[in-house]
């Protein structure tokens, strides 16, 4: 569902400069980073889904309630499978999964901008002008994506736009950036043209790898590897096509996803984790309800929550729960203040976040906000702990560096650090 009443800024239309990495086939497809050869996934390696609520969620009507009080709003909250943790009634099938959930209720962003709260809620960063810090999505491709994976490390799913977005990288390179799909279809040009043969096509690809050894030679560089390594993993996903057609699935298991866009999107990202994809992120639109907000959340929730409840049976069942990383989280939240129109505007200060799986604790909330919502008043968390947390989850030394050109790099901002109360 599109809101009609969301606040107008750029950020929430597809920026063409966004997928300028978009070119033709080899290209096009340089984030798939390393060489190519078939591995099966087993239960040690690690994942990371972050679903991404576009607008911003309001806390009030999912994770963080406020019952019988002004900024409460018409909703109740209702009792989880986990005794004496509650969340709303909007949301009563996830209410059944909380033992398999747990909840930061004390998240201040300090953003209440769509572009700079997106920024940071992905890189644990603050926005600054002269600098560029890569995605939690690149970030793990980087660290987690085994070298001889036949799939593109980082790989996003949304309902529309399709590319490579080379700035989500930053300075660890075009290898680690994202690749969109649009409306979960096979990335483009990864067919080969029905007037090339395979022969043809074998020819042409033997001289195409001369050609670039002897270039190599001379003048090998970053982009000149992913370019490379571009052919040899896209060739291999060609043979692969199959895994991003959701309706191979039994009829059964597209029916529990639901079959509007965000169930199937979330099916998608299930088989694109479970056949060697490190990070997958689903968009689910739109929550910038400054209009009529319980309304819209009536309606987006009711899409969100069956889906989501059933990814999170289908992880646990399937034994990929305990190392996949599951993070639902917005840009910000919305402020306990209801205002003229019946909607709530954007809000930083004091919101909610909800995450599972690796090693994180289920069946748990950390924080705490004020009676009526407006402040944190208990274990106030920042986005750079939560980066923080999302690393060690799936076992990366969140303190570490990341080698770039010989310059260590922070894997995440030193400032801050992983909520301990939330690790196993």
């Amino acid at each position: 569902m599109k809101c009609k009443y969301a606040c107008q800024t750029a950020d929430h239309q597809m920026a063409r400069r966004s997928f300028l990495g978009l070119t033709a086939a080899g290209l096009g497809l340089s984030a798939f980073a390393q060489p190519a050869a078939a591995k099966q996934l087993s239960g040690a390696d690690q994942r990371v889904l972050v679903i991404f609520l576009r607008g911003g969620l309001s806390q009030l009507e999912s994770w963080d309630p406020k019952p019988y009080t002004e900024n409460g709003g018409p909703f109740r909250p209702i009792s989880t499978s986990v005794p004496g943790i509650q969340i709303s009634e909007l949301l009563p099938h996830t209410a059944q999964n909380m033992h398999r959930l747990s909840i930061v209720r004390s998240l201040n962003s300090k953003e209440a901008d769509h572009g700079r709260g997106l920024y940071s809620m992905t890189t644990g960063r603050k926005k600054e002008a002269a600098s560029e810090y890569p995605h939690l999505g690149a970030v793990t491709s980087r660290l987690l994506t085994s070298a001889n994976s036949p799939m593109p490390g980082f790989i996003r799913v949304s309902a529309k736009g399709a590319g490579i977005n080379t700035r989500d990288a930053a300075y660890l390179g075009a290898k680690y950036a994202s690749m969109t799909l649009a409306d979960g279809q096979t990335p483009p040009n990864s067919t080969r043209a029905a007037t090339l043969t395979p022969d043809r096509d074998t020819a042409r690809q033997q001289l195409r790898q001369r050609m670039s050894d002897r270039f190599a030679t001379r003048r090998r560089t970053a982009e000149t590897e992913a370019y490379t390594y571009s052919y040899d993993q896209a060739a291999q996903l060609m043979e692969r096509a199959d895994l991003f057609d959701v309706t191979r699935e039994p009829l059964r298991e597209q029916e529990r996803y639901g079959k509007h866009d965000f169930g199937r999107h979330l099916l998608l990202a299930r088989r694109l984790l479970e056949n060697g994809v490190t990070f997958a992120e689903v968009s689910h639109s739109n929550y910038d309800t400054h209009y009529e907000n319980f309304e819209y959340h009536i309606e987006q929730l009711g899409e969100f929550d069956r889906s989501f409840a059933t990814l999170l049976q289908d992880l646990d069942e399937r034994g990929m729960l305990d190392s996949t990383l599951v993070v639902v989280m917005s840009e910000m939240g919305r402020t306990p203040r209801i205002n003229a129109n019946y909607g709530r505007d954007h809000w930083g200060k004091a919101w909610s976040v909800a995450l599972t799986g690796a090693k994180i604790q289920r069946g748990t909330v950390v924080g705490k906000t004020s009676d009526d919502g407006t402040a944190v008043v208990d274990r106030e968390v920042s986005t750079g702990d939560l980066f923080h947390t999302y690393l060690s989850a799936v076992g990366i030394d969140s303190r570490d560096t990341i080698d770039v050109n010989g310059r260590p790099m922070p894997a995440a901002d030193p400032a801050y650090g992983a909520i301990k109360e939330l690790l196993g």
